[in-house]
Protein backbone atom coordinates (compact mmCIF):
# COMPACT_ATOMS: atom_id res chain seq x y z
CA UNK A 1 0.00 0.00 0.00
CA UNK A 2 3.06 2.01 0.83
CA UNK A 3 4.30 2.09 -3.09
CA UNK A 4 1.03 3.06 -4.07
CA UNK A 5 0.94 6.09 -1.86
CA UNK A 6 4.33 6.81 -2.82
CA UNK A 7 3.92 6.24 -6.50
CA UNK A 8 0.93 8.98 -6.41
CA UNK A 9 2.82 11.39 -4.77
CA UNK A 10 5.63 11.35 -7.53
CA UNK A 11 2.91 11.23 -10.42
CA UNK A 12 1.71 14.51 -8.48
CA UNK A 13 4.50 16.15 -7.58
CA UNK A 14 6.14 15.70 -11.46
CA UNK A 15 2.72 17.17 -12.60
CA UNK A 16 3.00 20.08 -10.24
CA UNK A 17 6.60 20.74 -11.97
CA UNK A 18 4.46 21.99 -14.91
CA UNK A 19 2.91 25.23 -12.77
CA UNK A 20 6.90 26.45 -11.51
CA UNK A 21 9.44 25.24 -13.98
CA UNK A 22 11.95 25.68 -11.45
CA UNK A 23 13.08 21.71 -11.07
CA UNK A 24 12.94 21.24 -7.64
CA UNK A 25 9.00 19.71 -7.77
CA UNK A 26 10.38 17.06 -10.92
CA UNK A 27 13.06 15.90 -8.67
CA UNK A 28 10.95 15.24 -5.05
CA UNK A 29 8.77 13.16 -7.38
CA UNK A 30 11.76 11.19 -9.04
CA UNK A 31 12.73 10.88 -5.47
CA UNK A 32 9.29 9.34 -4.50
CA UNK A 33 8.90 7.25 -7.69
CA UNK A 34 12.57 5.47 -6.87
CA UNK A 35 11.03 5.25 -3.00
CA UNK A 36 7.91 3.90 -4.46
CA UNK A 37 9.95 1.30 -6.18
CA UNK A 38 12.32 0.64 -2.90
CA UNK A 39 9.41 0.27 -1.12
CA UNK A 40 7.39 -2.22 -3.76
CA UNK A 41 9.79 -4.31 -3.84
CA UNK A 42 11.57 -4.40 -0.79
CA UNK A 43 7.82 -4.10 1.27
CA UNK A 44 10.18 -2.16 3.82
CA UNK A 45 8.66 -0.16 6.75
CA UNK A 46 7.70 3.69 6.25
CA UNK A 47 11.06 4.37 8.31
CA UNK A 48 12.79 2.60 5.72
CA UNK A 49 10.90 4.38 3.29
CA UNK A 50 11.60 7.80 5.09
CA UNK A 51 15.27 7.62 4.74
CA UNK A 52 15.15 6.27 1.28
CA UNK A 53 13.29 9.47 -0.36
CA UNK A 54 15.37 11.90 2.03
CA UNK A 55 18.32 10.76 0.30
CA UNK A 56 17.39 10.17 -3.26
CA UNK A 57 15.69 13.63 -3.00
CA UNK A 58 19.11 15.40 -1.55
CA UNK A 59 20.94 13.50 -4.24
CA UNK A 60 18.65 14.65 -6.76
CA UNK A 61 18.89 18.53 -5.71
CA UNK A 62 22.58 18.57 -5.28
CA UNK A 63 23.92 16.68 -8.31
CA UNK A 64 20.74 16.33 -11.09
CA UNK A 65 19.18 19.77 -10.60
CA UNK A 66 22.60 22.23 -11.03
CA UNK A 67 23.36 20.23 -13.87
CA UNK A 68 20.18 20.01 -15.58
CA UNK A 69 19.70 24.08 -15.13
CA UNK A 70 23.29 24.61 -16.25
CA UNK A 71 22.52 22.46 -19.23
CA UNK A 72 19.27 24.16 -20.25
CA UNK A 73 19.01 27.53 -18.86
CA UNK A 74 18.28 30.47 -21.73
CA UNK A 75 21.51 32.71 -22.26
CA UNK A 76 20.90 36.68 -22.66
CA UNK A 77 20.17 37.88 -25.54
CA UNK A 78 22.29 39.19 -27.89
CA UNK A 79 22.16 42.73 -28.40
CA UNK A 80 22.19 43.73 -32.56
CA UNK A 81 21.89 46.65 -33.98
CA UNK A 82 21.12 50.24 -31.97
CA UNK A 83 20.93 47.88 -28.99
CA UNK A 84 24.32 47.15 -28.82
CA UNK A 85 25.84 50.86 -29.06
CA UNK A 86 25.61 52.07 -25.43
CA UNK A 87 28.81 51.40 -23.66
CA UNK A 88 31.14 51.39 -26.85
CA UNK A 89 33.75 54.24 -27.63
CA UNK A 90 33.32 56.38 -30.30
CA UNK A 91 36.00 58.81 -31.80
CA UNK A 92 34.63 62.87 -32.00
CA UNK A 93 35.00 63.97 -35.77
CA UNK A 94 33.69 67.28 -35.79
CA UNK A 95 33.59 69.06 -32.22
CA UNK A 96 30.50 67.79 -30.03
CA UNK A 97 28.50 70.37 -28.11
CA UNK A 98 24.74 71.05 -27.60
CA UNK A 99 24.41 72.52 -31.37
CA UNK A 100 25.61 68.63 -32.64
CA UNK A 101 28.74 67.16 -34.14
CA UNK A 102 29.45 64.13 -35.20
CA UNK A 103 31.74 60.50 -34.16
CA UNK A 104 32.93 57.99 -35.64
CA UNK A 105 31.32 54.41 -34.29
CA UNK A 106 32.83 51.00 -35.76
CA UNK A 107 33.26 52.41 -38.90
CA UNK A 108 30.01 54.65 -39.39
CA UNK A 109 29.43 58.02 -38.89
CA UNK A 110 26.64 59.01 -36.39
CA UNK A 111 25.35 62.71 -35.53
CA UNK A 112 25.86 63.65 -31.64
CA UNK A 113 25.35 65.43 -28.76
CA UNK A 114 26.84 65.91 -25.43
CA UNK A 115 25.28 63.40 -22.06
CA UNK A 116 25.10 67.00 -20.47
CA UNK A 117 24.82 69.71 -22.57
CA UNK A 118 27.23 72.26 -20.77
CA UNK A 119 29.94 69.95 -22.68
CA UNK A 120 31.35 69.57 -25.32
CA UNK A 121 34.42 67.74 -27.01
CA UNK A 122 37.34 68.61 -29.55
CA UNK A 123 37.80 66.71 -32.49
CA UNK A 124 40.08 63.24 -31.85
CA UNK A 125 38.65 62.90 -28.34
CA UNK A 126 37.50 59.33 -27.42
CA UNK A 127 34.11 59.36 -25.95
CA UNK A 128 31.55 56.86 -24.47
CA UNK A 129 27.64 56.53 -26.21
CA UNK A 130 25.55 56.86 -23.31
CA UNK A 131 22.03 56.15 -24.82
CA UNK A 132 20.47 56.58 -28.39
CA UNK A 133 17.92 59.52 -28.89
CA UNK A 134 16.55 58.57 -32.41
CA UNK A 135 18.89 59.57 -35.20
CA UNK A 136 22.00 60.92 -32.20
CA UNK A 137 23.84 59.24 -30.11
CA UNK A 138 23.99 60.88 -26.63
CA UNK A 139 27.92 60.51 -25.51
CA UNK A 140 30.47 61.68 -22.56
CA UNK A 141 33.83 61.44 -21.91
CA UNK A 142 33.89 59.95 -18.80
CA UNK A 143 35.41 60.41 -15.27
Amino acid sequence: MAAIVWLVAGILLAAAEMLTGNLVLIMLGVAALVTAGVSGATGAPILVDAVVFGVSSIALLALVRPFLLRRYSIAPPHQTGVDALPGKTARVLEAVDEHGGRVKIDGEVWSARPFDDSESYAEGVTVYIMRIDGAHVVVWKGP
